[in-house]
């Protein structure tokens, strides 16, 4: 069974920082992409920041310049540093990974969510 964790939200200051981190754990034979999504009150949930299976990282045009998405390939970890933080950036942060696993038949790819994390900021 593959999973992912997430950790690193919490109540920061405007202005202020937080790292997020997401593992993927369990029989994972590759990652094709993996990032992260948030989801506001009353809205749809975004993207924030991906690597993306062409070996690309996407980011949203908001967050760029004071987000960071980094990852550990040995761990299976992406973090997501994000720095400046704003009022707006209040949402909870979902992990997102599309895994492939092995299986008797062959190759299968999952798409996966994390819990969510909640980051809030205060102004």
């Amino acid at each position: 069974q593959v999973q992912l964790v997430e950790s690193g939200g919490g109540l920061v200051q405007a202005g202020g920082s937080l790292r997020l981190s997401c593992a993927a754990s369990g029989s994972i034979f590759s990652i094709n992409a993996m990032g992260w999504y948030r989801q506001a009150p009353g809205k749809q949930r975004e993207l924030v920041a991906t690597f993306t299976s062409g070996g690309s990282t996407n980011y949203a045009d908001s967050i760029k310049g004071r987000f960071t998405l980094s990852r550990d390939n040995a761990e299976n970890t992406v973090y997501l540093q994000m720095d400046t933080l704003k009022p707006e950036d209040t949402a909870v942060y979902y992990c997102n990974a599309k895994v492939v696993v092995r299986t008797l038949w062959g190759y299968r790819e999952y798409d996966l969510w994390g819990q969510g994390t909640q980051v809030t900021v205060s102004s």
